[in-house]
C-alpha cells in the first residue's frame, strides 16, 4: 500500500476514534477531520484512487455484517 494511502487511512481512523470518544463537534475532532481530508486530497492528487484499496463487489455479493 502506498505511503500516502496509509497516511490518509491512519488520519481517518484517528478522526473516527476521536469522534466516537469526544464527539463530532469537539475542536480536536474537527482538527483531525481536517487533517484526514488533507491527507486524502494528497493521496488523490498523487493518483491514488479508492479502488486501489477496495475491490468492487459484484451485485450478487452481500456485504459483511457487523456483530
Amino acid at each position: 500500500m502506498p505511503h500516502l494511502i496509509q497516511a490518509a487511512r491512519a488520519a481517518q481512523h484517528r478522526a473516527a476514534r476521536a469522534a466516537a470518544s469526544i464527539g463530532a463537534g469537539h475542536p480536536l475532532t474537527r482538527l483531525l477531520l481536517t487533517a484526514a481530508a488533507v491527507a486524502a486530497t494528497a493521496a488523490w492528487d498523487a493518483g491514488h484512487r479508492v479502488a486501489d484499496l477496495h475491490q468492487p463487489r459484484r451485485h450478487n455479493e452481500k456485504r459483511a455484517t457487523r456483530a
